[in-house]
């Protein structure tokens, strides 16, 4: 049985960027691990950490990565996927001091790279059939930082689909960084048309998020409606997708 790993900065992005790929994956009988790396709770946050947590309206006594991990479960039972939740801080956590921060150059304080990478390398070897990973559009850096420690663990014939990370995808002007534009634009472009209503309903899952990012569940809906079933990545190696998926040109 063929096996897929998508790496996942936070518990959402994956499932928002590439969710009905990943359904459609576990309905063609691959074994589908949602691996999210920055998931730890972290007790007494202060500063803007603990901002992060009340404008989603939750209260300070709240373990937020637990109920947001809670949210995962759920949202990878919809898409048939196995969750795996690694034990490392998001980047509130690791000195970066405000919205801005995060989507500037990640911090020269910020050593999360190497532990990353260490924790990757066995997820790697043996390595899986295939692998999706964001390409960090809109310049996040818990999104740099990953593809950073993958890029020093990462087997060199692995087929990898690069996702287009959503919804950053569609605020250019407010996310307009791109920093590995141009080793993505130098690979083939791959568009596959996911399991909409997987990627709908395990999208749902992530209550907590849907009101900061998108104003609601209606306007989940909308968004994931307005962009369509397709789903974009960039392909490095040859990907094993099987050969009964709608694709688009």
């Amino acid at each position: 049985m063929p096996r897929a790993l998508a790496l996942s900065p936070h518990l959402d992005d994956a499932a928002f960027s590439c969710g009905g790929t990943l359904a459609r994956l576990a309905a063609h009988g691959w074994t589908v691990t949602l691996c999210t790396v920055f998931t730890r709770s972290v007790t007494d946050p202060g500063g803007f950490a603990l901002a992060c947590q009340l404008d989603k309206g939750l209260d300070a006594s709240v373990d937020y990565m637990a109920l947001r991990r809670a949210e995962d479960a759920a949202a990878c039972a919809a898409l048939g996927v196995r969750p795996l939740w690694l034990d490392l801080p998001e980047a509130p956590h690791r000195g970066y001091p405000d919205a801005r921060a995060l989507f500037a150059p990640p911090l020269l304080a910020d050593g999360v790279v190497a532990p990353l990478a260490q924790l990757l390398a066995p997820l790697l070897h043996p390595a899986p059939d295939l692998l999706l990973a964001p390409q960090a559009v809109g310049g996040h850096v818990d999104h740099v930082q990953l593809v950073r420690a993958l890029d020093s663990v990462l087997p060199p014939d692995l087929p990898v689909l690069w996702w287009t990370d959503f919804p950053y995808s569609l605020k250019p002007h407010s996310h307009p960084a791109r920093p590995f534009a141009a080793r993505m634009q130098a690979l083939p472009d791959c568009a596959v048309e996911g399991d909409a209503a997987g990627r709908l309903a395990a999208c749902a899952a992530y209550r907590s998020q849907l009101g900061f990012q998108f104003g609601g569940a209606e306007g989940l809906a909308r968004a994931l409606a307005e962009a369509g079933p397709v789903e974009r990545f960039r392909m490095a190696g040859r990907a094993p997708l099987p050969a009964t998926w709608p694709a688009a040109a």
